[in-house]
């Protein structure tokens, strides 16, 4: 005896037999299945088909496991119940962040550069193996420019004119006008509708073409444009760019400098009018004649080391510095010691000529004007700075004398030499070391921080104020300024370490030039102003052709040897 289920819910008893009687057997209202919604947790509800996934084709029935309900007599088989199938996985190929709480334009200024490799310690420092052109570091600039303007939109950008700004066929005109553009230089699409011919200037139309028909689509739409750009970026890849003048990357000489000294405080290189450049090695003074390339002696120092060297402005004498405080005057072209000067307590590491008075600045806080030709030790003493003057330069065109200090102080002095400082800028807030006086504007100095500071301030003497400065991202150790164009060379220590020209007043980067694996502390400027010598403590001596040479001015046919001021 055995029962089975019927389609329509009653259940029949299927005992062999004439005189079998049937039982029917009926669900009650409550439990039988609804058609619409199905209860959470009934079967029909659990292998239903869920959110996320798809629901089963008609062929994926005839493979889906359903229960059944076998007869006794195994010949006839019926399936019932709702068709089950396995739950699908969805893997996300990707995850697309939310992003509209960050400020990317921002972030886009804030990255940094590329890290410089660092040498292992116990390993010398060696120079880089190649160095960038200056084609390529112009293809990164104009790239990230590029760049901006795509992924943000910004109209602050500066665009400049493109070249066919000033050609008429290439504008497009308004479209409130009646004129039309002449024929592009260029069709993409060869075939032009004679309905349409007139746009062109192919045929005059019989009939005034409809108002709908005379509407000119505008090629700066992204929708008419050939390139994935927008439209302002191809003007500013299509605007002429202003050639630079071409700096070399790389040195026209190396020369090895063993017992150069690192210390930022020292001054131990100078160029002479002689084109004879002289360089404090450890306790002597070696000269090298740039012409022939011979290397000389000077002198030694007997107990004692070289601070600080310089030159006359005309002449073969060169005043030394010690780090006893002493002063000598030597004939560099006989190799003989003029005279030994005292007055210092401590290490003198800045020396400035102006004609026959030698000014000396010391650890001991002061400064001592000396009169080579008198037999005095010195004639002036300045005191005004509260630690080490590691900086001064002379301006003998107006007479006046800067000092820079371990005191992050910048102090003016007049040629009456009085004992109080003629103007007091105190804007660094690191040591001053690096000093120059512009020789193409009046009372125009610069003025370089250290680490903590890193910029470069120019001063108005004149009138005691400061004019602008500029963060150069890295300690600036010396300033020179160029003798026959407004630009300006300086160098660099932590952390770039580099040698950087810049356009003067726009303070545009001309070149940055790299090579040195440590502070580049020392500079001089060739007698022609061509070329400048850098030294560091990897202890080499680099020469870079920096500048052109002096142009004559032309008048009247006649070449007269003025300098040109670009």
């Amino acid at each position: 005896m055995s029962f089975n289920i019927a389609r329509d819910g009653r259940t029949t008893n299927s005992a062999t037999g004439a005189g079998s009687s049937r039982t029917k057997f009926d669900h009650p209202p409550a439990s039988r299945p609804s058609t619409g919604l199905l209860p959470y947790g009934s079967p029909s509800s659990r292998l239903g088909t869920t959110i996320g996934q798809l629901r089963p084709s008609p062929a994926d029935h005839s493979n889906s496991e359903v229960p059944s309900v076998r007869s006794t007599n195994s010949q006839s088989e019926r399936v019932y119940g709702s068709p089950r199938r396995k739950r699908q996985r969805i893997d996300a190929d990707r995850f697309i962040p939310a992003r509209s709480g960050r400020d990317l334009q921002s972030g886009f200024h804030l990255i940094p550069p590329p890290p410089r490799p660092t040498p292992e310690k116990g390993r010398p420092r060696s120079p880089p193996r190649g160095y960038r052109s200056q084609k390529s570091e112009e293809a990164d600039e104009t790239f990230r420019e590029l760049l901006r303007a795509e992924l943000f939109d910004d109209a602050s950008i500066p665009q400049a004119s493109p070249r066919w700004a000033g050609d008429e066929r290439m504008r497009t005109p308004p479209r409130n006008t009646a004129s039309l553009p002449a024929t592009p230089q260029k069709n993409l699409f060869s075939y032009v509708s004679p309905r349409h011919q007139h746009l062109i200037g192919l045929s005059t139309p019989r009939k005034t073409p409809q108002r709908g028909h005379n509407l000119i689509p505008d090629p700066r739409l992204d929708t008419y444009s050939t390139t994935p750009i927008s439209y302002s970026s191809q003007q500013m890849l299509l605007a002429p760019r202003r050639q630079h003048r071409t700096v070399a990357k790389v040195p026209i000489k190396v020369l090895d400098a063993p017992n150069l000294a690192e210390d930022f405080y020292l001054n131990l290189m100078d160029w002479g009018s002689s084109d004879v450049l002289a360089v404090g090695l450890g306790t002597g003074v070696f000269m090298y004649n740039a012409q022939n390339g011979k290397v000389a002696k000077l002198c030694t120092l007997e107990d004692d080391k070289v601070t600080s060297v310089s030159w006359i402005q005309k002449g073969t004498h060169i005043a030394v510095g010690t780090k006893k405080g002493l002063v000598q005057i030597w004939d560099a072209q006989k190799f003989k010691r003029l005279r030994t000067m005292t007055g210092h307590t401590a290490r003198v590491g800045s020396l400035a000529w102006n004609a026959h008075i030698l000014s000396t600045g010391s650890r001991d806080r002061t400064i001592l004007h000396r009169d080579v030709r008198a037999p005095d030790q010195w004639v002036k003493q300045l005191t005004g700075h509260k630690q080490e003057v590691c900086g001064l330069k002379w301006n003998c065109q107006d007479g006046q004398l800067a000092s820079g200090s371990n005191d992050n102080t910048v102090l003016v002095w007049d040629k009456a030499m009085d004992q109080k400082p003629l103007w007091l800028f105190n804007e660094h807030i690191a040591a001053v070391k690096a000093l120059a006086w512009s020789p193409h504007q009046r009372g125009l100095l610069a003025s370089g921080g250290g680490t903590a500071d890193r910029r470069i301030i120019f001063h108005d003497t004149v009138r005691g104020t400061v004019r602008n400065d500029i963060d150069t991202g890295s300690q600036v150790c010396n300033l020179m300024w160029s003798k026959n164009s407004n630009e300006l060379v300086s160098t660099h220590g932590y952390i770039q370490n580099n040698l950087v020209i810049w356009k003067y007043p726009s303070m545009t980067r001309v070149a940055s030039l790299t090579g040195h694996t440590y502070r580049v502390l020392y500079l001089a400027m060739s007698p022609d102003g061509t070329q400048v010598v850098t030294g560091a403590g990897d202890e080499t001596l680099r020469f870079w052709e920096v500048f052109k040479p002096k142009q004559p001015v032309r008048l009247l046919g006649n070449s007269i040897d003025l300098p040109v001021i670009r």
